[in-house]
């Protein structure tokens, strides 16, 4: 599946990919507005990954003053560190693709302090079960995140679908965000 969805992805072209992240980042942007976060933390995506990769910029706009936006920072065991985000130029290039921020690190358990969370996938199921890049990173993370906390996977429409493979370790999200469909609600885990 994810061999599937990445080559989807890379047969996309440049215009369709920038007109999708405006309606993600409009909807997120919606988002944010309404539930007014202090504490945000997301991604920087990568190549073609859904959201565009202004997408932190986007969300700094949307939060305005006072708010802050943590991106993560992957350590070499594959979990996720976090550090502020403060514009185009806190960013860093760092393995795997991906751009990191430069400013100090808050540890891994400044996810759990997040009033949204928003994260990427591949996949994600109807039971909010998400299909990631299988390194567990995101799955660790949302393990710290309050089950009230609001947390959102970007993706293109094709990718919410009836069911995703999963493990005991993987963590649902509550909610998708995809350029057609908008914010959709995914039914709560069981408690």
């Amino acid at each position: 599946m994810r061999v599937e969805v990445l080559a989807r992805r890379r047969r996309l072209d440049a215009g369709g990919r920038t007109a999708a992240a405006g309606r993600i980042q409009a909807e997120l942007a919606g988002l944010v507005r309404r539930l007014r976060p202090a504490r945000v933390t997301a991604y920087v995506p990568v190549g073609s990954e859904p959201g565009g990769a202004d997408l932190p910029e986007a969300l700094l706009r949307a939060l305005g003053p006072g708010p802050e936006l943590l991106l993560p920072v992957l350590r070499p065991d594959l979990d996720l560190d976090w550090a502020a985000y403060t514009g185009p130029g806190s960013l860093v290039a760092a393995g795997r693709g991906l751009r990191e921020p430069t400013g100090p690190r808050q540890g891994v358990a400044a996810v759990a302090d997040a009033e949204l969370v928003v994260v990427p996938a591949l996949a994600v199921d109807r039971r909010g079960l998400r299909l990631g890049r299988g390194g567990g990173s995101y799955d660790r993370a949302l393990a710290r995140v309050g089950a009230a906390v609001p947390t959102v996977a970007l993706l293109y429409d094709e990718e919410l679908v009836d069911s995703v493979p999963s493990q005991r370790h993987d963590r649902p999200v509550r909610f998708v965000i995809t350029p057609g469909r908008g914010l959709v609600r995914l039914p709560s885990p069981p408690g």
